[in-house]
């Protein structure tokens, strides 16, 4: 059974929201660019957006999918149990998370691509 969800945006995330987009990293900054204005497969990505309490780097919400790009930050084992615990939760939403170090962006974008296009739903009638 999925946990509820608390809304999509919450009101009271905006501004953390607002703050993280207009201080993105390069990494992220990078990844905005190959995946706006449906440039990826005509997928809607979404960048900053929250879901229940927690932002998450990149969505793309017909397919369910979340992209989060992990810094130096990220291997610190407080913060691996915090990001598998948010990554449970999401999971447990219906979400497929897909987490990438940001070195990937920059040395192998298209990996990267590659890797989220592949949890893309396939479109029934083009079989």
């Amino acid at each position: 059974m999925n946990p509820p969800l608390n809304v999509f945006n919450r009101k009271e995330l905006t501004g953390n929201r607002k703050s993280l987009r207009k201080n993105s990293t390069s990494a992220e900054a990078t990844l905005w660019k190959l995946l706006k204005n449906k440039q990826l497969e005509g997928k809607k990505f979404r960048r900053q957006q929250s879901i229940n309490n927690f932002i998450v780097d990149f969505s793309c919400h017909s397919d369910k999918i979340i992209i989060e790009l992990d810094g130096d930050g990220h291997g610190d084992y407080i913060q691996i149990q915090k990001d598998e615990e948010r990554d449970k939760f999401l999971q447990q939403a219906g979400f497929k998370v897909l987490r990438f170090e940001n070195r990937f962006v920059f040395q192998d974008p298209e990996y990267v691509l590659s890797e989220v296009s592949k949890y893309f739903k396939k479109d029934p009638d083009t079989d």
